[in-house]
């Protein structure tokens, strides 16, 4: 396929956000500035020429995306495929679509992160197809880390000299994360992310430095901090 558009972005957006607290309304479609989470998630996604294809894994009672009408981004089609109950299923679907399809990598993206970079997206897409294990964007841990027991009491302290937030982009040979998902426990809730399947075969990815931006719209109020991101990037 050549290296122009010869990676699939995977875009899980089957989920409903029951913690950021929306009146119904899924995460990624929350508005920011006059746009949805998901449609800024996209283009962030598309602003790679490596990029060929999205396969977007939507609910399947989803109404919202067919509201946006969007079938394309700089040219780059739009696909969308039925996600499953949890985000290991969703990525799944994407997963298989883009082997049948015959992309060599594939690079998983969440849909409420709308603030990715395109140095960011770059570089984790440079490390993911050199690197044999694939890579995935993180940020080294800063606060001070501390494990409680099931009352909140702190118990210790924990050493972050190692420790990372993983973050996403997360880019692998498709073969490979296809076969790592394939030999996991799909409802299994410690698989978080598409690194920890890799991982489960014996594997290492490579770790990228993020930005500390590319948050992840999860707890209410954090749409306020990517929306006054996004406005300082256009102003």
């Amino acid at each position: 396929m050549g290296n122009k558009g010869s990676i699939a972005a995977v875009v899980p957006a089957a989920g409903i956000g029951s913690r950021m607290q929306t009146n119904g309304v899924p995460k990624q479609y929350l508005q920011l500035h006059g746009t949805t989470v998901l449609e800024y998630s996209l283009r962030a996604m598309c602003g790679d020429p490596r990029i060929g294809e999205v396969f977007l894994a939507l609910a399947a009672d989803d109404h919202y995306f067919a509201e946006l009408a969007l079938s394309q981004i700089n040219g780059v089609v739009i696909t969308p495929v039925f996600g499953g109950a949890n985000r290991a299923q969703s990525v799944l679907a994407g997963v298989q679509r883009a082997q049948q399809q015959g992309y060599q990598w594939v690079a998983v993206h969440d849909a409420a992160r709308p603030c990715l970079l395109a140095s960011e997206l770059s570089a984790v897409l440079d490390a993911g197809i050199s690197h044999p294990a694939g890579a995935l964007l993180g940020l080294p841990c800063s606060d001070t880390m501390k494990r409680v027991d099931p009352q909140l009491q702190v118990v210790t302290n924990v050493d972050r000299e190692q420790l990372w937030h993983a973050l996403t982009p997360q880019v692998f040979a498709t073969d490979l994360l296809l076969h790592a998902l394939l030999q996991q426990d799909l409802d299994d809730p410690g698989l978080t992310d598409e690194a920890a399947a890799v991982q489960a075969l014996g594997r290492a990815p490579q770790m990228v430095m993020g930005q500390r931006s590319n948050l992840k719209i999860t707890q209410p109020g954090d749409e306020y901090i990517a929306a006054a991101i996004l406005a300082a990037r256009s102003s």
